[in-house]
């Protein structure tokens, strides 16, 4: 006989948490929302701690180099897409991997036969006003020149000009040596005024820039999550098929942690792939797995072998799983159990597994409620790919900037490999949608709001760290008609229009 729950599964939109006393040392500036990423026994230090309880998801329309650099100087960590062949994968790592804390890859690129209006165009596209003048146009390629928005005057030159005409040429410009120490990259940028320094090889092989507006930035990233050679920290997904080729690829780019990106991690499959890891380099190399709804299947990966365990099944708001398939969970109420099968594994073994909560955030005080509900911490994908640093394109739809958001089961990522029973691609249906988000801006000052609104909320239930909140926080179910108080109601709310006509 099937088996039943007794509770209906919930979301975090029908919960509310409850004020808690404050001392007058619980204020936002003192928060620290440090948490673990991989497993550790009790007593120990994990390898690796988060900074802030955010991930990036496992998606093409999410997680590529430049979310990951943008993500980790905030603290946080990008998982890159696995849903490319493996050789671009490990290129994608190994380019995070190659930029330094203030030492910038090169994403603007163009050719010394190319043309201004080919500048304009590059420029449009990525929205930087250098570019490094390379031989071939690649990131790495020999560099011969740069140009800078003071390089050309558009309403004076030809479209047509070549590149080779106008750029700073190599013989004019100041350049540093790969391996040189932040410091002595300022120090040469504050010595001849510089805006930019190119950072290049034995070989005169572009390999970074370093920038004079930086200088600030980097001070204003205290949370910076860097490895031991002031690299940034990435995560790469993996699947359950290819993982003998995939993972050691990902290992030689430099993959700080892997995690096995599927629809639903409760199988076999998901083992054989944690054996095999677990073979080859032991403990050594840090995978997380998922994702799970309930606590059996927390059990079953922790004990499989999984550094953390992810949560959550159709919640997310491109997913159409439960719609499709009719599996999955209300990602409250899988948060909840599979917290409680955690901390009763970590009683039993001495071992703490981190949860990562993945799917179901609306809005920002569903990730506080996340945490207090036991997530270490959260994945999200909807929120980064509104960013100017996810790897869509913007786009432009009834006079509103958007950005392109599809699934990693939707028909346009065309990510097989993440069902493990395989089947017919003919017979194959889609798991997720095509969709737009709003453009949102820069990263940096969506995450930092976001995270005030959680150190408040948490000041406001008197904890000062992610471990307190769990222990002290108190969580209310309401009804729908107090979800509808808790918005504005009853008034009629000004906007832009309303109060043009006021005027």
């Amino acid at each position: 006989m099937a088996y039943y729950f007794n509770e209906p599964s919930r979301t975090f939109a029908e919960y509310l948490l409850v004020p808690g006393y404050s001392s007058a040392d619980c204020t936002p500036a003192n928060v620290s929302l440090k948490t673990p990423l991989v497993k550790f026994k009790k007593g120990e230090e994990p390898a690796l701690s988060l900074n802030i309880p955010m991930v990036s998801a496992i998606m093409q329309s999410v997680s590529g180099e430049k979310m990951a650099c943008a993500l980790a100087r905030e603290g946080g960590i990008s998982f890159i897409y696995g849903s490319q062949s493996v050789e671009d994968e490990a290129a994608m790592v190994a380019r995070v991997k190659a930029t330094k804390a203030g030492f910038v890859y090169s994403d603007s690129n163009i050719r010394p036969d190319a043309t201004l209006a080919d500048v304009l165009a590059l420029k449009e596209e990525t929205g930087h006003a250098t570019m490094a003048v390379t031989e071939d146009g690649t990131p790495e390629g020999k560099l011969v020149g740069i140009v800078t928005s003071r390089d050309y005057r558009v309403s004076r030159m030809d479209p047509t000009t070549k590149v080779s005409e106008f750029m700073t040429p190599f013989e004019k410009l100041i350049v540093g040596k790969d391996g040189m120490s932040l410091t002595e990259a300022n120090n040469l940028i504050w010595e001849y005024k510089l805006n930019q320094l190119p950072i290049i090889d034995e070989n005169g092989h572009l390999k970074s820039f370093v920038f004079r507006k930086d200088y600030d930035s980097h001070k204003e990233h205290p949370n910076e999550l860097l490895d031991d050679q002031k690299r940034y920290i990435v995560g790469a997904g993996i699947n359950t098929r290819d993982y003998e080729t995939r993972v050691p690829a990902l290992v030689e780019a430099g993959a700080d942690v892997l995690c096995i990106d599927s629809s639903e991690g409760f199988s076999e499959w998901q083992a054989l792939t944690l054996k095999w890891i677990r073979e080859k380099y032991g403990d050594s190399v840090k995978v997380g797995a998922g994702n799970v709804v309930d606590a059996e299947g927390f059990r079953f990966l922790a004990e499989a072998g999984a550094d953390f365990i992810k949560i959550g099944i159709g919640g997310g708001s491109i997913c159409i799983t439960r719609e499709q398939k009719g599996i999955g969970r209300g990602q409250a109420t899988a948060t909840i159990d599979v917290a409680r099968a955690r901390d009763e594994y970590f009683k039993e073994t001495g071992i703490y597994i981190p949860i990562c909560s993945d799917g179901g955030i609306v809005h920002d005080y569903h990730i506080t409620l996340a945490l207090a509900m036991g997530a270490d911490f959260v994945m999200l994908g909807r929120y980064f790919s509104r960013f100017e640093e996810s790897p869509t394109k913007k786009v432009t739809i009834n006079g509103t900037y958007m950005k392109e958001y599809w699934g990693e089961g939707s028909a346009r990522a065309r990510n097989w490999q993440r069902y493990d029973m395989g089947g017919s691609k003919k017979l194959s249906f889609v798991e997720g949608v095509d969709s737009y988000v709003p453009y949102a801006g820069a990263l940096k000052d969506n995450v930092d709001l976001t995270l005030s609104k959680v150190k408040h909320t948490m000041c406001n239930c008197g904890a000062l760290t992610i471990p307190e909140l769990q222990e002290k926080a108190k969580i209310t179910l309401v009804s729908s008609t107090s979800i509808v108080e808790g918005g504005a109601h009853d008034v009629v709310v000004k906007d832009n229009t309303l109060d043009a006509k006021v005027k």
